[in-house]
């Protein structure tokens, strides 16, 4: 425990409130709740998430209280601060979608100004769904104070006839729907029973994904990814992580120390063999950019080589996050890692401990469960998540193949220059077999903003032509999506990339195996078409998503705007 005359322990906050010259800082500060014991203690910044945007967020202020009381317990003197959040489960489809990955970046800005301005010693940051998560440990990164990071928790699923249900199931009874495979009253009853309260989205999604992924680089504290929303559980963990900085204060320990090329390493290994989202590849390169250390779309080739997919969770799999956690979450997974010399055990965690220590003690699954297969019977030998290169892709893609859907698709394109073109044309019954749906000017620049592609994928999983056609995209794809899905295809449609001249009709090659997109057409055609193409107008030419177009890098780099 920091002791309260400790100035080392008060780097920053003193500099704010100490001394006569401070005077006025501190009489603001009585307003708010300060005591003149206060300024003797340590100022932990706790970031809450909350909303009433989205049922991901809508218990996080009460989560902030806990944190603070943690902190507070401690010695230490809390300050709880808001950030933005949205939902992209609302606006998926939408034009408002185009801020989603946007709000990554407005967050990581946002807690770097209120810790930056206010002197904060450390920070509690509070995250519950796609975006923020990631945004606050980028800003964690760029601040380098000693901090830890707590995952808002999973929803409980929703049911009816006695089928667990989350979003995805309404996405793809939309899908259901249109095909006259289910009647409006039917839509009508998932809809109203999908999402019975707070929490993040249940299966293993971008959200439960990048928990996992902090948990794993050791920023969070041990089974944070793996609690309830609304549990005794998370609202232990919010207390024990306001009471860990502390510790991490004392001991001098920075996110620096913890957020290694060895910790992003084995949040790779977790990612993978929990089946998880696309949004990993994106999110960790924009944390590890963030935190400088040199990560690339290649170590998620080298590391998936030799780490099995053993998860069988929810968007491809049968089980849900809540599941998980009842039979252990991920700590056992990541022993059983750790025993086959997949982690890297020496790698320092916010318990001030290493990842080995912290695992020393975890019992194992019970031999009765289903969800995390064995490593000699695993889902896929390798990674899900694979890296693409090719004529299509000269600067990488990412595809999410879990091997159900085969590992190799041929088919003749159909190309659309924005994602509501394309919904039409699958809801309408215009993709057929054998098609590869071509979605581009969706990416960073060109949306802009990445949307996520769920609602096509989504349409074609209810459609049932889940196998039998691909769809390919400069955008991203939620963690719900599944399917034979290509994304992140960079260079971008709108930078040039040869995204931009594919024609209907074409042929195109997913080939998982080789780890090749291919278009079959002529490199002579292919610099004929380029040279005639010329760079649509920008979408946006004011305000927030035009800024960001003029900023962000490519999404090989993790789409990021401070480079």
């Amino acid at each position: 425990m920091a002791h309260s005359d400790d100035k080392s322990s008060r780097s920053f906050s003193s500099l704010v409130v100490d001394g006569m010259e401070r005077a006025p800082s501190r009489a603001m500060l009585y307003a708010v709740g300060f005591k003149q014991e206060d300024f003797k203690k340590p100022q932990i910044g706790i970031a809450s998430t909350w909303s009433m945007v989205t049922p991901c967020n809508m218990h996080i202020n009460h989560l902030a209280d806990d944190a603070a009381k943690g902190v507070n317990q401690a010695n230490g003197k809390a300050v709880i601060f808001n950030t933005i959040t949205v939902s992209d489960g609302i606006s998926m489809g939408t034009e408002g979608m185009k801020y989603s990955l946007v709000s990554r970046e407005v967050i990581a800005d946002s807690i770097e100004t209120v810790v930056g301005c206010q002197g904060f010693d450390g920070v509690v940051a509070i995250g519950g769904c796609d975006k923020n998560m990631p945004g606050c440990l980028m800003a964690i990164a760029r601040l380098n104070r000693p901090a830890v990071f707590v995952y808002g928790g999973t929803i409980l699923p929703g049911c009816h006839n006695n089928k667990k249900l989350d979003v995805v199931s309404v996405f793809e009874a939309v899908g259901a729907r249109a095909n006259n495979k289910i009647d409006d009253a039917e839509l009508e009853a998932i809809e109203t029973k999908a999402i019975p309260g707070a929490g993040s989205c249940g299966g293993m999604y971008t959200a439960n994904t990048m928990a996992s992924a902090i948990e794993a680089l050791g920023m969070s504290l041990p089974n944070s990814s793996a609690q309830a929303a609304v549990s005794e559980a998370k609202r232990l963990d919010c207390e024990r992580a306001g009471a860990a900085v502390l510790e991490l204060l004392k001991k001098g320990i920075k996110p620096s120390d913890i957020m290694t090329k060895a910790a992003f390493e084995n949040a790779i290994t977790v990612v993978i063999a929990l089946g998880g989202s696309t949004n990993a590849v994106l999110h960790l390169l924009a944390m590890a950019n963030a935190a400088n250390v040199d990560l690339s779309l290649d170590d998620f080739t080298r590391i998936g080589a030799n780490v099995p997919m053993l998860a069988d969770l929810k968007p491809s799999g049968h089980y849900q996050m809540s599941e998980l956690i009842d039979i252990g979450g991920i700590q056992p997974l990541m022993k059983i890692l750790l025993a086959k010399g997949l982690l890297h055990g020496d790698c320092l965690t916010v318990t001030g401990k290493t990842l080995a220590e912290n695992l020393a003690e975890v019992a194992p699954y019970p031999e009765s469960q289903a969800i995390i297969h064995s490593m000699d019977a695993p889902i896929k030998k390798d990674s899900h998540l694979v890296i693409l290169y090719g004529n299509l892709a000269s600067e990488g893609a990412v595809a999410k193949i879990t091997g159900k859907e085969g590992l190799v698709f041929t088919g003749t394109a159909k190309v659309f220059d924005t994602e509501e073109l394309a919904l039409q044309s699958i809801l309408n019954g215009g993709i057929v077999a054998g098609d590869v749906i071509v979605i581009r000017y969706e990416g960073p620049k060109g949306g802009p903003g990445m949307r996520e592609m769920l609602s096509p994928t989504s349409a074609v999983m209810g459609k049932g032509l889940g196998k039998e056609v691909a769809l390919i995209t400069d955008g991203r794809f939620s963690g719900g999506t599944h399917g034979f899905v290509v994304g992140h295809i960079t260079p971008e449609a709108y930078s040039g990339g040869a995204l931009a001249i594919v024609e209907n009709g074409d042929q195109i090659t997913i080939d998982a195996e080789s780890k090749q997109l291919t278009l079959h057409v002529a490199a002579e055609e292919i610099a004929h078409r380029l040279s005639q193409w010329q760079q649509p107008a920008p979408r946006y030419t004011r305000g927030v998503l035009a800024k960001y177009a003029k900023l962000v890098n490519s999404a090989s780099q993790g789409a990021v705007t401070d480079n």
